[in-house]
């Protein structure tokens, strides 16, 4: 009897060989040939998953933000006083882990690549500037944030903070590790909410 394979399954395992193949080689690693030997499969293996190598990036580059999401709605749903959830829910974006410093190094460096794509690249296609607003909206109806504060502004500021910690964590591995991320957002958001 021929053994079953779950195609999906099969595809997050080339995805998630495409994000090993991008931290130690970078985009410009990220061939196909690569790929298809990192997941342990012939070329023409890969090829009846994925026909193009954008079709792969693009399938692992939203596998990445899927994952995210599922952690987030998991938080979202669960017990919990609001400033806990929305710190949690934070702490999600940022890279306080390895996964999540792995996660972060794929996604930077998948919207690097298909920023300069005539298809695929939307500044908003991550849903972080979204997610941030809606926390705060939350945080404003449930009487966390000081009834004269800006909201655009103090939004603003809350997406550069959570990039600006994502990307020097990145870069920086060394100076900035986990609990440093953990320890910068926990104080600004325990100024923000009075």
């Amino acid at each position: 009897m021929p053994k079953q394979i779950d195609h999906e399954k099969r595809r997050e395992q080339i995805a998630e060989a495409t994000w090993r193949v991008i931290s130690e080689r970078g985009m410009e690693g990220a061939t196909v040939r690569n790929i298809a030997a990192e997941a342990g499969l012939s070329l023409g293996a890969l090829r009846h998953y994925f026909s193009t190598q954008d079709e792969l990036l693009m399938y692992s580059m939203k596998l990445v933000k899927e994952r995210a999401t599922a952690r987030i709605q998991q938080i979202a749903a669960g017990e919990g006083a609001p400033a806990q959830k929305i710190t949690s829910i934070l702490l999600e974006l940022v890279p306080t882990n390895q996964e999540k410093l792995a996660e972060v190094e794929v996604w930077f460096a998948f919207t690097a690549y298909f920023r300069h794509k005539k298809e695929g690249y939307d500044a908003q296609h991550d849903g972080i500037y979204s997610a941030i607003r809606r926390l705060m909206d939350y945080a404003n109806a449930e009487g966390l944030l000081e009834k004269e504060l800006d909201m655009e502004m103090e939004t603003e500021k809350l997406y550069a903070l959570i990039d600006g910690l994502a990307l020097h964590a990145y870069l920086e591995p060394q100076r900035i590790g986990g609990e440093w991320v953990e320890k910068v957002l926990r104080e600004y958001l325990a100024r923000l909410f009075h």
